[in-house]
């Protein structure tokens, strides 16, 4: 699973979250998600099926598998970028609204074997 680490300018600076962003008027989730990869992290993805979802009183958060089709990751926003595995996941410090999402990727994780 890919983790960000916000920056130190970022609200939440240097805490760790699922990268994505804000869904604009008119765009689904996953063409959201897509949007925002390829502007954050220099990546075209394939969005596959959504894993999880994390409410707040300020925002909802939707959690989707990513297929990379094409680029290199860059991390344009983010302080530093990990790809974890599901014994990793509890070790980093996460924003709030991403640390319910945990249980479920490390879930995800473990059932294909561990892999990224």
């Amino acid at each position: 699973m890919l983790a960000a680490r916000r920056s130190a300018s970022m609200r939440e600076p240097l805490k760790w979250e699922f990268p994505g962003g804000k869904i604009e008027q008119g765009e689904s989730a996953a063409d959201a998600l897509a949007r925002e990869l390829l502007e954050e992290l220099c990546v075209e993805v394939e969005v596959g099926p959504p894993l999880g979802t994390s409410e707040t009183p300020e925002l909802e958060l939707r959690l989707f598998s990513c297929r990379i089709r094409s680029g290199a990751l860059l991390a344009r926003e983010h302080a530093e970028l990990r790809w974890l595995g599901a014994h990793e996941l509890r070790s980093l410090d996460w924003a709030p609204a991403d640390v319910p999402l945990l249980e479920c990727v490390a879930r995800v994780l473990t059932e294909a074997g561990g892999q990224r």
